[in-house]
């Protein structure tokens, strides 16, 4: 078995830290549930109070009643039932058990009430906190998607999400917890003073003794929350590869590498369910012996009277198991630590990273940009870190006409696909300025022109569904008309007519059904469906045979004037019918020029093309 990852040790200054993190979510909790909460909070300490009040006046009744030897009247309140001595012993029985039965009932028809309402604000929060850091990912900007592994966004948003949404209620139940706790001392203090001070510093001195298994609960917590990390991000990894997997015969190692995770996991909680084990020994224990000293020295030291020494046994009885409880549950939260400060850190990044370009709501009247003249980029400059000395674009000056197809090349790492990314709006240049038909593009400008923008990656993106549910992502209001349409100019309705099912056809997880270049065709079809005024296809013809790139070319063709194309070109042949072809090296426009003027010169592009295999341009 393999050991878990020592865990490092914490200052105080990170425990501080920590209940940031746990007040954080705390305050969602009580925005989004407002009075309810307190409500709820008021109605478990009332349950709390009906639980102890019914067991531990039903002795003293039974006894001022003469049913038991256990005389209540030296007790606080219990002359005022001096009545029930008066009454015959079946009534006075019969209103003592009445008594507890209805208080019994209550707190268990109140118990009811709290399960329901709590399971409804439960299940609400978990939704608010999804959708709320789902909606804080959305508005993130692109360099913020760029550094972040996108199975660590999965595990934030499924497994983190649940252990945050569960440790705030729990953090609320210690919190109620206590002060139910501190009442129940309460009432020991009325009994007794002298014992009951006597037990509450025995009871601290055992909860300073335990604080180790809470330290050591947030360590673990730790632990687990980076195997579930590695797990998500594993598997993901293998699913996605599974082709190269099986080619290779990589089988055996990826099933090694599970078992090695799946022994660390064994591992991790073996130790959690020991510690706990330990916690809830150790306490047991304590609480025995605790009890034992309680009874020997109030019989001999502190002569209590009988129904007081009773009273308060019974009390401590039923309090010890409470402090129990409240050891598991703060155990429970420590575990639960890490998750807190994941999401809120998350929370937080995105809030740093937000989109100064972003839409809520498709349908929000954001008419899409015209364009007359074309695109220019004007002396860009442009690094994803500031913290790094290099440009990755300098001095990118460009035109991109209307209406014509403007082609980029240039070898991998040249800069191609960050000038695409400007295009698109998804990052801002540091210096220099982007203009549309003259007029440098303001905030609400590039959102116009997202809006007239149909873009084709090179890794084609389609999800689980039909054809038709897979075009109408962009335009859910498209005519059967308007989708052949749109196929027909990407030169993909013969084959969807080929299909059993047409466009209802299913075609598997990202198109897995069809082949790579039915894929692009899709794709092109769904962004030529948008009807766009600029149309961007980034390297989208790199792994296609030379017959589907004939396809996509003829299409590109016919695309020609009703639309501006921009081409990330990975062949020659795909480029060769560009109005301007933009050759790109270190980040600089190098040469830009016709096609066939280029070919002509003794430059970069010439060199490019002379070579014998595929280089990515």
């Amino acid at each position: 078995m393999h050991a878990c990852r020592k865990p490092a040790p914490i200052h105080p200054s990170e425990s501080d830290d920590v209940m940031n993190h746990i007040w954080y979510f705390a305050g969602k909790l009580s925005r989004y549930a407002g009075k309810k909460l307190y409500f709820n909070m008021m109605g478990m300490l009332m349950i709390g109070l009906l639980d102890g009040a019914a067991v531990l006046l039903l002795l003293p009744l039974l006894g001022i009643i003469g049913i038991v030897s256990a005389p209540g009247a030296g007790l606080p309140f219990m002359d005022k039932l001096a009545f029930l001595q008066e009454l015959p012993t079946t009534q006075s029985l019969t209103l003592v058990l009445l008594f507890f039965v209805g208080l019994t009932v209550l707190q268990s028809l109140l118990q009811r009430s709290l399960t329901l309402r709590e399971v409804t604000l439960h299940t609400g929060f978990i939704n608010q906190l999804r959708l709320e850091t789902y909606r804080m990912l959305l508005q993130a900007n692109w360099s913020f998607f760029i550094t972040k592994r996108k199975s660590d966004l999965v595990n934030a948003l499924t497994g983190e999400l649940g252990i945050v949404t569960g440790g705030a209620f729990l953090f609320l139940q210690v919190m109620a917890s206590i002060l139910f706790t501190f009442i129940q001392i309460g009432l020991a203090f009325c009994l007794s003073l002298q014992l009951a001070v006597f037990v509450l510093f025995c009871g601290l001195g055992v909860g300073m003794r335990s604080r180790r298994f809470i330290v050591k609960s947030k360590q673990l917590g730790s632990v687990s929350v980076d195997l579930a990390k590695h797990y998500l991000a594993g598997i993901s990894d293998h699913f996605h590869g599974m082709k190269d997997i099986k080619s290779h015969l990589l089988e055996g190692s990826r099933y090694r590498w599970l078992q090695d995770w799946s022994a660390k996991i064994e591992a991790e909680r073996y130790e959690y369910t020991r510690l706990r084990s330990n916690s809830q020994l150790f306490y047991k224990v304590a609480s025995a012996v605790l009890i034992a000293v309680f009874v020997f020295t109030g019989a001999g030291l502190f002569q209590a009277q009988a129904p007081q020494m009773l009273l308060i046994t019974v009390l401590f009885a039923r309090l010890w198991p409470r402090f129990t409880g409240i050891q598991s549950q703060l155990e429970q939260l420590a575990s639960a630590l890490p998750g807190f400060k994941v999401l809120e850190e998350l929370q937080r990044e995105c809030l740093a990273e937000r989109d100064e370009v972003y839409v809520e709501n498709e349908e929000d009247g954001i008419k899409p940009l015209h364009l007359s003249r074309g695109l220019e980029l004007r002396d860009v400059w442009y690094r994803y870190s500031k913290t790094q000395p290099d440009y990755t674009l300098k001095h990118i000056s460009l035109h991109i006409p209307a209406g014509g197809m403007t082609a980029i090349v240039g070898k991998s790492g040249a800069g191609k696909s960050t000038i695409v990314d400007l295009l698109l709006g998804l990052i801002q240049p540091e210096q220099g300025e982007i203009a549309a038909d003259g007029k440098v593009l303001s905030r609400s400008d590039m959102l116009r022109l997202r809006r007239a923008i149909g873009y084709v990656p090179q890794e084609a993106f389609l999800y689980h569904g039909s054809i038709r549910d897979n075009l109408m992502m962009l335009c859910p209001d498209a005519s059967e008309e308007q989708l052949w349409e749109a196929m027909e100019f990407a030169a993909v309705a013969d084959f969807v007519r080929t299909l059993p099912n047409g466009l209802d056809t299913l075609i598997g997880d990202r198109g897995v059904m069809v082949s790579g270049g039915e894929r692009q065709r899709l794709v092109l079809a769904r962004a030529i469906l948008r009807k766009p005024a600029l149309l961007i296809l980034d390297e989208a013809t790199s792994a296609l045979d030379s017959v589907n790139e004939s396809l996509i070319q003829s299409a590109l063709e016919r695309l020609k004037g009703a639309m501006t194309i921009v081409v990330i070109a990975h062949r020659y042949t795909t480029i060769r019918n560009a109005d301007q072809v933009v050759v790109v090296d270190k980040g600089q426009i190098v040469e830009s020029g016709p096609f066939e003027r280029l070919c002509k010169e003794e430059g970069m592009f010439s060199a490019l093309l002379g070579q014998s295999e595929k280089v990515a341009l």
